[in-house]
């Protein structure tokens, strides 16, 4: 092993690469008016690029290159992994991303991002930690609804979401089919959404309910509250799959991100937007 080995920090790659830059659309089309008008050579525009595949980790392979595809860089899903393997792959997607977003940690581990990030923030509902360096003013349209408050965890996590995708959200929470006045009287808010995730547990009819009200897609996502015959989410997710409402589409059981995800798609993120 070479000094140079020796002095690496466990967890890295060895490739060389240019001054940390967040890969954004922005920075690919400047290396290339810079290789057009002369400023600098392929090559050099070539090593710039090189880190656009994904860098090698010993744990992982973050995908500096999604940003760039998809509008929205790669989101570490915190749960199952070491503390550890969460700041290395946090510290690499930093330093070519403006956002990050990690989902489903406990306070020990945004402590432990932290101490290598300082302006990262913690959500305790959620259980996510959020990166947002950016300027972006943020689009209305979304409303997160929740039949129960044990649902907000899953519908936070969605929130956040599409907030860090540069949408407004509205939070509606606790207004389930057992005391259908609440729903009611949030009608002319919820009927201003452009779309809505609407989460619920138990027997899961809320979205079906909020699906016969508004003209809006519906996200909905079936939670695991829930008890005896609930079945950890699944009655909840068969009644929303057999959803009698048009416009209604379902995720996974607890899939707070993928519902926030798929709304901030709808209501048209930066990358849509342009």
């Amino acid at each position: 092993m070479t000094a140079q080995d020796k002095s690496m920090p466990p967890g890295s790659s060895k490739r060389s690469r240019p001054a940390s830059t967040p890969a954004t659309s922005d920075w690919l089309l400047n290396i290339l008016e810079r290789v057009k008008a002369g400023d600098i050579s392929p090559r050099q525009a070539s090593e710039e690029l090189s880190i656009l595949p994904y860098e090698e980790l010993t744990c992982a392979k973050p995908d500096h290159h999604r940003g760039l595809r998809l509008g929205f860089p790669e989101v570490i899903f915190g749960q199952g992994k070491t503390v550890e393997q969460v700041v290395a792959i946090a510290e690499k997607l930093v330093e070519r991303s403006d956002r990050l977003l990690i989902t489903r940690v406990g306070e020990e581990v945004f402590v432990a991002v932290q101490a290598k990030i300082p302006d990262v923030a913690y959500n305790q509902l959620s259980c996510t930690i959020v990166l947002d360096r950016g300027s972006r003013t943020l689009r209305p349209g979304i409303a997160v609804v929740t039949g129960g408050t044990a649902d907000i965890p899953v519908a936070e996590e969605a929130a956040v979401t599409a907030e860090l995708m540069g949408n407004k959200v509205d939070r509606v929470y606790d207004v389930g089919v057992a005391g259908i006045h609440r729903l009611l009287d949030k009608l002319p808010l919820l009927r201003k959404a452009r779309v809505m995730v609407v989460v619920a547990g138990m027997e899961g009819a809320l979205p079906s309910v909020v699906g016969g009200l508004v003209s809006v897609p519906i996200v909905a996502v079936p939670t695991s509250i829930g008890y005896g015959a609930s079945f950890g989410g699944l009655a909840p997710l068969l009644t929303m799959l057999n959803s009698c409402a048009p416009g209604v589409a379902v995720v996974n059981i607890d899939n707070g991100f993928g519902a926030g995800y798929m709304a901030g798609l709808i209501n048209g993120h930066e990358r849509v937007r342009k």
